[in-house]
């Protein structure tokens, strides 16, 4: 029997009930773009397969390219049957029904106007009640002639149900264009209305840090100063920039991975426990650890901030090209395929405990995780009988193979007293029957049921970019020390990065 407290908490109630959206329409603004095809629509179509999609939901995509609504179907089809093969034509038909497509640029006020009218229709038609999402899978030059005619043409108020605005990264180049950004949507939306999506933030593994850390009396005791050495938190890709040279020249490593996913997973490894399960409860812990980050100056981004760019390599036995081979790329480009940061908070729980941050391409390999290293015990008992101990190490891998590993030393079977560092593992693959969802169908739902939890809040991404500004400004004034490139690809990156770790006992992890 459900507890009263269950009860009476709707946010409980949904987690437990299966957490079905209510009707709505979700408008798409880049529709023909890369991430409708390969990541907005799949997730919703698990969402249908899971029961967990509105009956009454609609789907329009807005783009400049002039489509019929049946090709815009039959390319979400085709994109879809790239990871789902066995979907057949009755079950895409029933999921697809309510697709529509509208043609035109997003500054043509009369695209909104007829939006307006196309939306009424539907939710008379098959009851969306008035419940609107927009998402914005558009490029960020357009963000606010978007949301400017969206409020123009009235689709930002909530008269008969409710309106949203789900807007991608980047949200803002710098912190003078964040703050512009939030004011102008701020003028349009309130801040309840907005959801400024990390996909990260829907990743299964990011999600359970606040499980782990505040559900498990074993760990929160020793979540401090007082017993970890330091935390290394990676980002590592293996691809080169490909064909995104256009948009990686403007922004870099630390825009493209630090500001949002590095951050977001560091606070959620370093805020205190939120006083209640809830949204702004979570933020507000969160934008506490971003407003802690110790300020840099010029001394502290040159010793604390390490930044690369890759040269020819090998990957995988294959000669790749260095960064400025890459089509699109300047010759002569400064930009950063590496950064290593070392952070500190000045927090009373982790003063003096360094955040390790790296993000880079052209590595060795593919991963994300976060390590929190604890300080190794005092040798004086087995100093004379075995060699030195290696420090306990906590591992959350975030992508791929998900899951957590906990490094412990422990006697080797034998006469002599030997120890040897061994892992407790946990993976996701094996402990669950049900596979881990993609984030964008977990931010996609969280969105429909108005639980804005693993979104970022518009003073989060202010204190991100006040935090960073001084590295970016530095490094963007100032011609790299040595030359660049300054990695081969295929390598773990700059020998400057291991001299930043400063103590013996801290070393780079080796994936």
């Amino acid at each position: 029997m459900l507890s009263s407290a269950l009860l009476e908490n709707p946010l409980r109630q949904g987690l437990s009930s299966g957490r079905v959206a209510p009707p709505c329409s979700l408008v798409i603004y880049g529709a023909s773009g890369d991430l409708t095809a390969r990541k907005l629509v799949p997730a919703l179509f698990e969402l249908y397969e899971k029961h967990l999609l509105p009956v009454s939901f609609n789907l329009i995509g807005i783009s400049r390219s002039a489509i019929s609504d049946e090709d815009f179907r039959k390319k979400l089809k085709e994109a879809l049957l790239q990871s789902k093969p066995q979907v057949s034509d009755a079950i895409w038909n029933s999921f697809s029904q309510n697709f529509h497509y509208h043609a035109g640029g997003y500054d043509d006020f009369k695209v909104y106007q007829a939006l307006a009218v196309k939306l009424n229709e539907l939710d008379e038609k098959n009851g969306t009640v008035g419940n609107r999402i927009f998402y914005l899978s558009t490029p960020p030059n357009v963000f606010e002639e978007i949301i400017s005619n969206l409020g123009a043409a009235g689709l930002a108020k909530e008269e008969k149900g409710f309106s949203r605005v789900v807007i991608e990264k980047p949200f803002g180049h710098d912190l003078d264009s964040a703050k512009e950004l939030n004011q102008k949507v701020r003028e349009v939306f309130k801040e309840n209305q907005i959801y400024r999506i990390d996909h990260y933030l829907g990743k299964e593994t990011v999600q359970n840090f606040l499980v782990m850390r505040f559900a498990n009396s074993i760990f929160e005791p020793i979540w401090d100063r007082r017993y970890v050495d330091h935390i290394q938190i990676t980002a590592s890709e293996d691809l080169g920039v490909g064909t995104r040279a256009g948009y990686y020249e403007s922004s870099g490593i630390l825009r493209d991975m630090f500001q949002n996913h590095l951050f977001q997973v560091m606070c959620l490894m370093a805020m205190e426990p939120p006083v209640i399960f809830e949204a702004n409860a979570i933020r507000d812990e969160k934008l506490k650890i971003l407003q802690a980050i110790r300020p840099f100056d010029e001394q502290t981004v040159r010793t604390h901030a390490i930044r690369g760019q890759y040269g020819p390599g090998f990957l995988a036995g294959q000669k790749v090209p260095g960064y400025r081979q890459e089509a699109g790329v300047d010759p002569q480009s400064i930009t950063p395929t590496y950064a290593a940061i070392k952070i500190f908070l000045d927090t009373w729980r982790w003063h003096g405990v360094p955040f390790f941050l790296r993000s880079a391409k052209r590595l060795p390999k593919r991963t994300t995780e976060a390590a929190i290293q604890f300080k190794e015990p005092p040798n004086l008992l087995f100093k004379n009988n075995m060699t030195e101990l290696s420090p306990n190490v906590l591992i959350i891998r975030i992508q791929p193979d998900e899951g957590i590993t906990l490094k412990f030393e422990t006697k080797v079977p034998g006469m002599s007293m030997e120890a040897r560092t061994v892992n407790m593992d946990f993976r996701y693959g094996t402990s669950f029957a049900e596979g881990t969802s993609e984030a964008y169908e977990r931010l996609l739902l969280d969105c429909m049921l108005g639980d804005a939890t693993l979104f970022i809040r518009g003073d989060e991404t202010e204190a991100a970019w006040a935090a960073l500004m001084p590295v970016l400004n530095l490094w963007e004034t100032t011609q790299p020390e040595g030359t660049f490139p300054n990695y081969e690809a295929g390598s773990w990156g700059p020998a400057e990065a291991d001299e930043m770790m400063e103590k013996p006992w801290r070393k780079w992890r080796k994936l």
